[in-house]
């Protein structure tokens, strides 16, 4: 199982041993160890390493280390190296303890204690490295992935104006399609639009690709009009953003006469009448 494998292989059992974890994280180790038996015997024989180094490891503390603990532990030298006897207790089961300062459990449990500190000081430096080497490896996955996200924009936008320069091709090459060019007016004078209009069945599709218009805002969008024996007929509304459309060439709707085609900025919605102050470009058939 390789989420099992990669949890036990986090170093989170680790720092469970060391006792570094939150009463949160120490539940769910619990829980998974409970759960896996894998987990379980990964948590022993960690206790098992750790002991054993410790014991390996184990170095002599010096007289002033010596000194400082058994301060703390309210002895001195001369107490802590002398055998102490409890006085016997008159009953069956009565045993004479014995606790020598040179050998005794006293002596042991300083080395153990000044190598459990080591220990410590180790483990620390080694997960703080380990930390390091992940949060920079993190910063990394991040930068592949945005430089990836801006690559698969570039590709996208590459094929979105390829398919509108095909589609204008093969326009072009069809005597059915007359390509209306619109050219800027007072209100955008750099603003520009092609327009394709069917001879045969009077369909009318705009290219997306070949816009040049300003981007419209939340309130408004562009409104398609046709002139047709002087009065202005609508065919439809279109938005103009930073993003490019989902298709490159958009249809709107038919037209059966056309003497020019023009597009206005309107409220969101359209309106019944161009906005003849806002009109963006015009072209004639």
């Amino acid at each position: 199982m390789e989420n099992l494998k990669a949890y036990i292989e986090s170093g989170v059992l680790e720092l469970y041993v060391l006792g570094d974890l939150s009463p949160e994280e120490t539940l769910r180790v619990e829980e998974m160890a409970s759960q896996y038996p894998g987990v379980r015997d990964e948590i022993a024989a960690i206790e098992l390493a750790m002991e054993k180094y410790a014991m390996q490891n184990a170095v002599q503390p010096s007289a002033d280390i010596q000194t400082r603990l058994f301060e703390q532990l309210g002895l001195n030298d001369a107490e802590a190296n002398v055998n102490i006897q409890p006085e016997p207790t008159y009953t069956d089961e009565a045993k004479i303890i014995r606790l020598d300062g040179s050998d005794g459990k006293v002596k042991v449990l300083r080395y153990a204690l000044v190598a459990c500190i080591a220990l410590l000081v180790v483990s620390t430096a080694a997960l703080f490295i380990t930390y390091n080497k992940l949060a920079a490896a993190h910063d990394q996955i991040a930068s592949l992935n945005l430089d990836k996200q801006k690559f698969a924009g570039i590709v996208s936008k590459l094929e979105f104006e390829n398919q509108g320069l095909g589609n204008m091709a093969a326009m072009a090459d069809s005597k059915e399609w007359a390509t209306i060019r619109m050219a800027g007016q007072a209100f955008s004078p750099t603003s520009k639009m092609k327009l394709y209009w069917n001879k045969k069945d009077k369909s009318v599709l705009i290219n997306y690709v070949a816009m040049d218009l300003p981007k419209t805002d939340a309130q408004h969008e562009y409104q398609l009009w046709a002139l047709v024996n002087g009065k202005p007929v609508s065919l439809g509304l279109f938005g103009k953003t930073d993003s490019t459309h989902n298709e490159a060439l958009v249809k709107m709707q038919a037209t059966q006469e056309a003497q020019a085609f023009a597009v206005t900025l309107e409220p969101m919605g359209g309106s019944v009448n161009p906005t003849m102050d806002k009109l963006t470009v015009m072209g004639g058939v």
